[in-house]
């Protein structure tokens, strides 16, 4: 699973004209799932993603968690993170969780980051979605399970 992070002053989701999600201060999470992802890794990037203490803090150190700030997540399924680019010049999706295992992944991340405290729009997954945010810094991770679940 992959996830990119974006400390966001706010950032929303658009489908076909109508705004379907929306957050003011918190997190845009880009989530990529692979056909090898299964619930345990989705659980343990949701509880990383939970802890992280990226806010800052009165002295100006990023000591804070989303839970610290009442920060809220916006939670935007993205496949395309599992492109293969090595060959040629168009992209290769074959390490991208098939839509059914994807879509079932990031229901339930979602689903986890809701019980870990956190109040989580989403996106529609396969819909052609126009992400809109302010980043907040610019601050942003690239959270790969490989590195943090093994």
């Amino acid at each position: 699973m992959k996830v990119v992070l974006q400390r966001v002053k706010k950032a929303s989701v658009t489908v076909e004209g109508s705004v379907i999600g929306e957050v003011k201060k918190g997190f845009l999470l880009f989530i990529g799932v692979s056909h090898t992802d299964t619930e345990d890794i989705a659980r343990k990037m949701a509880d990383k993603i939970s802890k992280l203490r990226i806010f800052e803090d009165g002295d100006g150190k990023t000591n804070l968690s989303l839970s610290d700030v009442s920060g809220d997540i916006l939670a935007v399924s993205q496949f395309t993170l599992y492109a293969d680019c090595k060959k040629g010049n168009r992209p290769s999706f074959t390490k991208a969780g098939g839509p059914e295992h994807a879509n079932h992944l990031y229901e339930y991340m979602a689903e986890h980051l809701k019980t870990n405290g956190h109040r989580v729009e989403k996106g529609i997954f396969g819909a052609d979605m126009k992400v809109e945010l302010l980043n907040d810094g610019p601050f942003t991770l690239v959270l790969d399970s490989d590195e943090i679940c093994s």
